[in-house]
Parts: structure tokens; C-alpha cells; sequence
């Protein structure tokens, strides 16, 4: 990096002869991408929560020091997009906003004409790189719109495009794994999502969503493993040799994305499934990321039937994702996903696939497909039903669900029912009676978040080299 910048000089440019290198060619190592990199980095700090630069503000540089700055990010993009040839329109765009972001004096950035510039999903070929920078958070990262970089590949083998066009159609799903990024990634987020980019205004429709599959398979390896030898659970050896195959992992979480992701958009649903600016209680979105999964998972099983090797692979990813990591990561004011996960083990537990004896866990691995579709089945009757419900009926069914399997809170009004609350208020404020953890950790997964707290916190930002590293 110092020879690098020494042989910039004072304009900040490589020289020619460090420039070039086919299409082919990976942009980590092009000497203009440590470059990019340090100069997003530089400009990281200065910005406030909504992108924008307070030149007033304590350690603010001046506004010609940030223009200096965002000149090097920009020669850098410049020299790397002739590797990218189907990104040059978006890299035009992307120049274009980061000149108009510095003439405007670095107000709250807007990058909607770059957004819409970047159509990843429209060529979905497998291996192909791309190089992104936008100001925006990483959804379970950094909560502030920063400028961004990251390089990135697309992983869409022959097998997932002929499911995709057969069977689970999804245009705007992009499977991808991460070659290099700024700090935003160094989190434990694992999406690129249109949504959480700074613009002037949303448009109509997104038109992509990217899931990095290589950050999921790797995390799921490294709990997994760990919890596995906490539990003393044996595995079948097929199991055990996905576990510790990092590409293998890759395939599944790809294929349990892709299905995921149309889920929501799918079966018999309430309105708005996505639930997309409206407050509900956190139990709500539980269901529904669990029914995605679960039908992921049902899926899965009659790929596996179909003769598809990734089928029986995802059905353990998650069952163990759910199962292990799940619960047990992140806070437990109002994890929706900590909720899902929990619910799956009591559901199994209930049903007599799991066991917990002798301080040993044992899974019945011939029920467990059939009982979890069952538990998809619950959870689809609830959504059946709720069409005709009234909203508030309906949140109460689904915690009569949730709460046949998980004891509720000691404290919690709601598991009181309708009585112990004031319905003269509307849905969403009522909304302020379910307690941040309304259905705490079972004595299980007390004793098991703390056997596993460092390794979950020893995956924030873990890449599928990370994970090779570890396994070493």
C-alpha cells in the first residue's frame, strides 16, 4: 500500500503501467482498488448518521480536504471499471453522483440515478464480479448511511438457474459472495439490498437483492461445529462432511435464499406479508422469516426426493441454523429471529425429534423432515385464517401459536389475552405492552449462549477465507 501510494505522487492516479489486466481480472488486485478502499475509509468518519458531512462538526476536515479525497475514490472507480465492462453504465452513473454529492457540499448524498444504473440481476452470470459503492447502512452492521465499497461475485451455477426458471421463479434474487470491502461489512451483515441505499426518493419497484451466501455458509460452519461438540450430537456422515465443506455450505444457502426470498411473496397471505411500514409485535415477523425457512425447507425435501443433492444439505442448514445460531445471536429485545429459532426446537422437542438426555442432544433424523413440514402446515393455517380475521384477532392467534411451545414472559400483559389490555386503543399502540423479550430463553438455550457466545462473536465480519483459516 505505501509503494502504491509513493508511486501516485501528488495526483493520486496509479501509472499506466500498473493500469490494465483483462476483464477477467480480479479487481482486489488491481493496485486502484486499495486505493478506493483507503479513500472510503478516510471519508467513513466524517459522516453523519444520514450520510452527510458536518464541516463544523469535531474532527471534520475541511470541505477541500473531503473533495480531495473523494477525487481519489473516484480516479480509483475510473481505473477499475474497464475490468467490469457490464457495470459501465452504473460506474458512469456512480462518478456522476459523487461529483454532484461534493458540487452540493456533501448534503444528505443522494444516489438514486446510480441505483437505478445498477441491474445485477439482469445478468446473472456465474463468477462474474462487480464492483459497488453507495452510501448506505448493512442491515445487521452499521446503522448509518456511510459510503460503502465492496467486490463482489455472483454465484449462479447451471443447477440454481434451471430451479429458478422451472420451479422457483425469483428474476431479482442474486446469489453473491464477497471478495473485498470496506468497514460497513466488516459486521455481520450478509445482504446487498436496494433499500438501504441513500436516494432522493424510493422508486416504484427495486429491481434486485443480493444475499452473500459465502458469509452465511461460513457462520453457519463455525457455530454449527461448535455446538455439535457443546451438544455431543452425532452426525450422519453426509452431515458432517457438509459441515466442513465451505462450498458445499455455499450451494445450500444459495438454494434456501433463493427459496426464501419468493416466500414472502407467496402461499396464502395477509395482506402485506413483508410488513413493510407497519408496527406490529416482533412475534409477527418471527412467523413469517420461520415460514420462509420452513418452506425453504419443505421444498428441500422433495428436491432431495427429485434426486438434487443441495435438497437434503438445505434441510440441515436449517434445522441447524434455527436450531443453534439463531436463538442465541444478537439482543433479545424483540429478536424476531431468535424467536423463529426457538420455536423450531420446542416444536421438535414437543414432538419427541429432538431429545436433551444425559446432557446429550439426540435427533430423531427419520421424523425430523416430516414433524418440521408439520410445524410449515401450522404456520401456513395461521395465515389461511388470518385473511378473514381482524388484525388484532389475528396477532393473538399467532401468540396463542407461538405460545403453545414457548412460556411467555411472567410479566407479559398479552399472555393475559384481551382483558388485560385497553382495546379501545388502535393495533399499533397496543404494540407498546409486548415486552422487548416477551418470550425469553429457555434453561437450554441459557446454558448454550453462554458455550457459545465467543464463537458467534468471533464471526462478525467472516468470509468463506475466513472460514478455511478457522477450519485449518
Amino acid at each position: 500500500m505505501t509503494e502504491i501510494l509513493v508511486q501516485l505522487g501528488v495526483e493520486g492516479k496509479v501509472p499506466p503501467e500498473k493500469v490494465g489486466g483483462s476483464p477477467e481480472s480480479r479487481v482486489v488486485e488491481h493496485p486502484a482498488w486499495p486505493l478506493l478502499k483507503a479513500a472510503v475509509e478516510e471519508v467513513r468518519p466524517w459522516q453523519q448518521k444520514d450520510g452527510s458531512i458536518d464541516f463544523a462538526a469535531d474532527g471534520a476536515p475541511s470541505k477541500a480536504v473531503a473533495e480531495l479525497t473523494l477525487d481519489r475514490a473516484i480516479s480509483a472507480v475510473e481505473q477499475l471499471s474497464p475490468l467490469l465492462p457490464h457495470d459501465a453504465a452504473y460506474h458512469s452513473a456512480l462518478v456522476a453522483d459523487l461529483r454532484r454529492w461534493a458540487e452540493e457540499g456533501f448534503q444528505v448524498p443522494d444516489f438514486l440515478d446510480s441505483l437505478l444504473a445498477f441491474q445485477p440481476a439482469a445478468n446473472r452470470e456465474d463468477g462474474l464480479q462487480h464492483l459497488v459503492v453507495f452510501p448506505m447502512y448493512t442491515q445487521n452492521g452499521n446503522p448509518d448511511r456511510n459510503l460503502e465499497a465492496v467486490v463482489l461475485r455472483m454465484v449462479w451455477p447451471e443447477w440454481l438457474a434451471e430451479l429458478e426458471a422451472t420451479r422457483y421463479d425469483n428474476p431479482l434474487f442474486c446469489g453473491i459472495t464477497f471478495e473485498d470491502f470496506t468497514a460497513g461489512y466488516d459486521t455481520n451483515s450478509a445482504v446487498l439490498f436496494p433499500e438501504t441505499i441513500a436516494v432522493r426518493e424510493a422508486p416504484e419497484r427495486f429491481s434486485w437483492g443480493g444475499i452473500f451466501c459465502d458469509r452465511e455458509a461460513a457462520r453457519f460452519r463455525a457455530v454449527t461445529e461448535a455446538s455439535v461438540g457443546i451438544l455431543g450430537l452425532e452426525l450422519p456422515d453426509d452431515i458432517r462432511e457438509m459441515v466442513s465443506d465451505q462450498d458445499r455450505c455455499q450451494q445450500a444457502f444459495v438454494l434456501w435464499d433463493m427459496v426464501h426470498d419468493r416466500t414472502h411473496s407467496h402461499g396464502d397471505l395477509p395482506f402485506d406479508p413483508f410488513m413493510i411500514k407497519q408496527r406490529q409485535p416482533f412475534w409477527m415477523y418471527g412467523l413469517e422469516e420461520l415460514r420462509c425457512d420452513l418452506t425453504a425447507f419443505k421444498e428441500a425435501v422433495k428436491l432431495e426426493a427429485d434426486g438434487f443433492p443441495q435438497g437434503r444439505d438445505v434441510q440441515y442448514a436449517v434445522l441447524f441454523d434455527r436450531m443453534f445460531r439463531f436463538p442465541v445471536t444478537g439482543e433479545r429485545v424483540r429478536n424476531y429471529d431468535g424467536l423463529g429459532g426457538q420455536l423450531l426446537f420446542a416444536y421438535l422437542h414437543k414432538h419427541d425429534v429432538v431429545r436433551w438426555t444425559d446432557n446429550k442432544l439426540q435427533i430423531d433424523w427419520e421424523r425430523a423432515p416430516q414433524v418440521t413440514n408439520q410445524l410449515c402446515a401450522e404456520i401456513e393455517k395461521l395465515y389461511r385464517d388470518g385473511i378473514d380475521r381482524p388484525k388484532l384477532v389475528h396477532w393473538f392467534a399467532a401468540y396463542d401459536l407461538v405460545s403453545q411451545y414457548l412460556s411467555p414472559h411472567p410479566g407479559s400483559r398479552w399472555a393475559k389475552g384481551p382483558d388485560a389490555l385497553d382495546l379501545s386503543l388502535p393495533p399499533r399502540k397496543l404494540v407498546d405492552d409486548v415486552l422487548p423479550d416477551e418470550f425469553p430463553l429457555s434453561m437450554f438455550y441459557e446454558a448454550l449462549s453462554k458455550k457459545l457466545k465467543n464463537v458467534i462473536a468471533s464471526t462478525k465480519g467472516i468470509t468463506a477465507a475466513g472460514a478455511e483459516q478457522a477450519a485449518a
